[in-house]
């Protein structure tokens, strides 16, 4: 990608191709049902990387008072390593921030390294575990939360 990517809030029309990434990305992807129905909800905040005019990552989160939680953050294969991950969660926190949250929670498999290492940054810290969590393969899930004070 030598041109920059743009983020951009999610739209009904981007339904299809987040659910591309989904199968990409994903052994238990969301259906586009699950995404259209998230995506409308007062309190959901979702983000759209775009290249080229194609659709190359996502995130969505959702606000619970002063709480939220990171949905799903995506971002196909062969775009990774390129800060698409790390600018689309910094979008997701500063408009969850900007709506007056206070803490974000989110689920991580234990396997996934990448996705601990880019969530740590953002101050991102285990306080629990949920078992068996994920399916296809069975594993654990991390509970991740991070205060948000410092981004306001």
């Amino acid at each position: 990608m030598a041109e920059p990517y743009q983020i951009r809030p999610v739209a009904e029309a981007d339904i299809s191709a987040l659910a591309a990434i989904e199968r990409e990305c994903f052994s238990d992807p969301w259906t586009s049902a699950g995404l259209r129905e998230t995506i409308q909800y007062e309190t959901a905040r979702a983000f759209v990387a775009e290249f080229g005019g194609s659709a190359v990552g996502y995130v969505m989160a959702r606000i619970s008072g002063e709480e939220a939680e990171i949905l799903n953050l995506a971002v196909l294969p062969s775009c990774r390593r390129r800060g698409i991950a790390r600018c689309l969660l910094e979008e997701a926190l500063a408009a969850v921030t900007t709506a007056g949250v206070r803490e974000a929670y989110l689920e991580v498999r234990q396997s996934n390294a990448v996705a601990l290492s880019l969530y740590q940054a953002f101050g991102f810290r285990p306080v629990g575990l949920r078992p068996d969590y994920y399916r296809n393969p069975l594993e654990d899930a991390l509970v991740l939360r991070a205060p948000l004070g410092a981004l306001r």
